[in-house]
């Protein structure tokens, strides 16, 4: 594990700027559980620094109704992060289950669980994330929301690990395991699992990308909790209390540049990831040491 991070960190520039932002994004969730008041209720600060812009007093500024912008935006994202971690959990632990099951049974089983997956993956899920959040109404919560994003985002990798693990069926220590009376459970998840686990975590890394998207796209719309602070109901109430046009920026700037900030630190590892996977990059980084040796051999019977 320290091997392959120690090859991220030299070959990959955009795995090394994705790790930087992220490693700034845990910072500041850090930093949300040190907020000088409940982060659900507002901060009661002096009417006259109410609505005022940045300042050394308060970083992000204020809103005008005395919240504090920047530990808003601290615990935005952490609880942000907190629906995407469930939402990720769900999803890629259902999808590499059933993918890794269907790939290595075949047959039958493959055909029944692939004709699931290919009817949930024609299933418009923004669309219909929507018209569940509107039938909830205001029953949807953070874990709720997780939840949902979870079971309609396992199709598309249950479908990239089963591709990993029918090509892995048919190599040699799989006909060994099933030779030594290993059972179906043991072989996918002692034998195949580990396999995957690269591909597995760069696809957990996209997945974040993909909820944090959907539960800042859902709260703006007013279809998330809009009692609890996260980028997306951040976003909501400063479009509602018409913050740009009331001449306070930094209230939505704030919310909307974070979102950002996190999503881009999450493509760029899950970038890096996926070059680092590549087998034609991986055989160049594997050449390089060898022509640098060849090079330095020559220059020592040069001289």
């Amino acid at each position: 594990m320290l091997t392959t991070l120690r090859d991220l960190l030299r070959f990959s520039l955009s795995f090394r700027f994705g790790l930087l932002i992220l490693l700034l994004v845990a910072a500041a969730v850090l930093t949300s559980f040190f907020a000088p008041f409940p982060p659900e209720r507002r901060r009661e600060v002096p009417r006259k620094f109410r609505g005022d812009p940045p300042s050394a007093q308060y970083v992000l500024g204020t809103t005008a109704l005395g919240q504090d912008v920047f530990w808003m935006t601290v615990t935005g994202i952490r609880n942000t992060l907190v629906i995407a971690g469930i939402a990720v959990l769900v999803g890629r632990g259902i999808g590499v289950m059933l993918g890794m099951i269907s790939g290595y049974l075949g047959g039958t089983a493959d055909r029944i669980i692939q004709s699931v997956v290919e009817s949930v993956i024609v299933i418009p899920r923004l669309p219909l994330l929507i018209l569940i959040a509107v039938i909830l109404a205001g029953e949807l919560t953070f874990v709720t929301l997780g939840l949902l994003i979870g079971l309609l985002d396992w199709a598309y990798p249950s479908k990239r690990y089963r591709a990993q693990v029918l090509s892995l069926r048919e190599r040699e220590f799989t006909h060994t395991a099933i030779f030594s009376g290993m059972s179906t459970v043991k072989i996918v998840l002692q034998e195949h699992l580990p396999f995957i686990t690269p591909f597995l975590l760069a696809d957990v890394v996209s997945g974040f990308v993909f909820s944090i998207g959907i539960e800042v796209t859902l709260s703006y719309l007013g279809l998330n909790d809009l009692n609890e602070l996260s980028l997306g109901t951040q976003i909501y109430w400063a479009n509602e209390w018409s913050s740009l046009f009331a001449g306070k920026p930094w209230v939505m700037i704030a919310p909307v540049v974070s979102s950002i900030v996190v999503a881009v630190g999450f493509y760029l590892v899950s970038i890096g990831i996926s070059e680092y996977l590549d087998p034609r990059k991986r055989l160049l980084r594997l050449q390089t040491p060898v022509e640098d040796g060849d090079a330095a051999a020559t220059t020592k019977k040069a001289t």
